[in-house]
């Protein structure tokens, strides 16, 4: 055929595939695609808008401020100490309040001080030297009479205790009103004599209805709770109660009265009864509350009562003063100096039991 067939053939090509780029151009102009064919974008022509915006209203794309970097926050460090070495102190202990000295030896009651040696506080003490008496008990009032005896304990005072002797103070409480009797025994406890003397201690004389007290377990409680907290924990607080007999178990709240006091101090009054046998039986008695023991022996005619006639002999005052030495008791009492005789006071004289060594009498000053 020779070479001229070769080039029509490469013409004809040529020809067909120009044909084939022409059809395929015509068919994008009119938005016609197949599928799978992605079809090359046309240029962007900016046509004139029929709504143009004024030349003034164009405003260019805000591009977003640059935010300035915070500068960063200095810490302030604490000068370092000038030394290294510490020391810790520690807070002081706090202070503990002192405990009440409870009374050892034989003591004596006084109710009316004008009856007791004609009220001449020389010749207590005097007496009270004699015959070895280390405490007496005077009276600073009572629910019916108010407070009582100020003035005389500001004489007695003094000269009882220039001779080593203590002196406290007793209430007698209705208990009708227990805030009312804690107040006036407050006074009597924090009463100053001007020459700076003050009682030792404090005694309730905590009775029965028959003496005229409204007693009720609550009432002899709040009044307990009352007068601790009135006088503080160093006072020393003595609760003088009934004899402890069945009879008075039956009627009288000992567990109400006791909790507040720090000793107990029964009225071993025996009257007809041997006075070794009821001592015996009322110290066993309270010593299931662990306080210490003050029994009040009977120094006064029973009579009225019940009681044989007459002041007690030698003999009783001497069983009553041994029986309570036996069963621990760390004191005896005797009611009262005014009712007492000559027998009696030997007796507490010449009784070993209970004998404490006592200072010289003290000069009356001129």
């Amino acid at each position: 055929m020779g070479p001229v067939p070769t080039r029509l053939l490469a013409a004809g090509w040529v020809a067909a595939v120009v044909l084939a780029i022409l059809a395929t151009a015509a068919v994008a102009a009119q938005g016609v695609q197949g599928p799978g064919v992605v079809a090359a974008a046309p240029p962007l022509d900016r046509a004139t808008s029929a709504h143009p915006l004024p030349t003034s209203a164009a405003t260019a794309v805000p591009q977003p401020k640059a935010v300035a970097a915070k500068p960063k926050a200095r810490i302030k460090l604490a000068a370092p100490p000038t030394s290294t070495a510490t020391t810790t102190t520690a807070p002081p202990a706090p202070a503990i309040a002192p405990r009440p000295q409870i009374p050892d030896g034989k003591g004596m009651w006084i109710w009316k001080p004008e009856l007791v040696e004609k009220g001449d506080v020389i010749a207590l003490v005097a007496r009270a030297q004699a015959v070895g008496l280390t405490h007496v008990f005077v009276r600073t009032g009572s629910t019916w009479d108010g407070l009582q005896n100020l003035q005389y304990l500001a004489q007695l005072l003094p000269y009882a205790h220039a001779a080593g002797m203590k002196v406290y103070g007793w209430d007698f409480p209705k208990l009708a009103n227990p805030a009312e009797d804690v107040f006036r025994a407050k006074l009597a406890v924090n009463y100053v004599t001007p020459s700076g003397d003050r009682l030792d201690g404090f005694a309730a004389d905590i009775e029965t209805l028959s003496e005229g007290t409204q007693f009720t377990a609550a009432a002899a409680q709040a009044y307990g709770d009352g007068l601790r907290a009135a006088v503080g924990p160093s006072t020393l607080l003595v609760a003088v109660v009934p004899n402890p007999t069945p009879q008075m178990r039956r009627q009288y709240s000992y567990d109400a009265v006791l909790p507040a006091f720090n000793a107990v101090a029964p009225m071993v009054y025996w009257l007809n009864r041997d006075p070794g046998q009821d001592t015996a039986d009322a110290l066993h008695f309270l010593s299931r509350y662990g306080l210490p023991l003050m029994p009040i022996g009977q120094a006064y005619d029973g009579g009225p009562e019940g009681g044989r006639p007459g002041v007690p002999p030698p003999p009783e005052i001497w069983r009553f003063i041994e029986v309570a030495k036996q069963y621990g008791a760390v004191a005896v009492s005797f009611w009262s100096w005014q009712h007492a005789n000559g027998p009696v006071w030997n007796a507490i004289k010449s009784a070993q039991d209970f004998s404490v060594a006592l200072k010289p009498m003290p000069k009356a000053s001129s």
